[in-house]
């Protein structure tokens, strides 16, 4: 009688089996620090969030704080990833492209309790959680304030401190957004925060004001 060896599966399929289970841990650590708080996630809450084993959870994340600093390293990507797809499909008038990174601000795939919860909660415990391969966790949110200032120095090229208020006042009014659906996420409305953000803009750019409003 001849035994059998058993086949390994392809290692295209063992990645993407990984990469799977990886991203449900990923989502389920959102969900458990946005349900339990960060103090309270372990890798146990994780776990059942993901509907996964503890040891799966322990295999791929060799401790916790392994599994936070890929958890921001995950929220980091995904906020860059949005913002730089929204600002690409807007084309070339500035207008359009500044409107397009507010909206992705108060887009649901970022703007969603357990998202902003998490970004809240990681961002306070950055100098613990080591980012080995990247120095995004700066580059994150500098790039997109960035990428708002250039639109506004570029519709106001004659007016550079002009243009760096408005960057600045759109920045304190989203910040106090976001806060606030961190705070009371059930009570806010991310479309009327995008509504009363756009008019505020359109009161510091009376020159454009139609066109923001338009996209109201």
């Amino acid at each position: 009688m001849t035994g059998t060896t058993p086949q390994r599966r392809p290692r295209k399929e063992r990645k993407e089996n990984a990469d799977r289970r990886r991203r449900q841990l990923l989502d389920a650590t959102y969900r458990s620090i946005a349900a339990n708080g960060l103090q309270r996630t372990t890798f146990d809450t994780v776990a059942d969030e993901a509907g996964l084993s503890r040891s799966i959870a322990g295999f791929y994340f060799k401790s916790k704080t392994g599994l936070l600093a890929e958890t921001l390293r995950d929220l980091n990507k995904t906020y860059e990833r949005h913002w730089k797809a929204a600002l690409e499909a807007a084309g070339e008038d500035p207008i359009v492209q500044l409107v397009a990174l507010i909206r992705a601000d108060f887009d649901p795939l970022v703007f969603n309790s357990d998202f902003i919860f998490s970004w809240y909660a990681l961002w306070g415990e950055t100098h613990f959680l080591v980012l080995t391969d990247d120095k995004d966790s700066d580059d994150t949110h500098l790039g997109r304030t960035q990428a708002s200032q250039d639109i506004l120095t570029g519709l106001l090229p004659d007016e550079p401190d002009r243009a760096a208020e408005i960057s600045l006042v759109l920045e304190a009014v989203i910040d106090g957004f976001w806060n606030e659906g961190h705070l009371n996420p059930k009570g806010t409305n991310p479309e009327e925060l995008l509504a009363i953000t756009l008019r505020c803009l359109a009161t510091y750019l009376p020159e454009h004001r139609e066109a923001i409003l338009s996209q109201t």
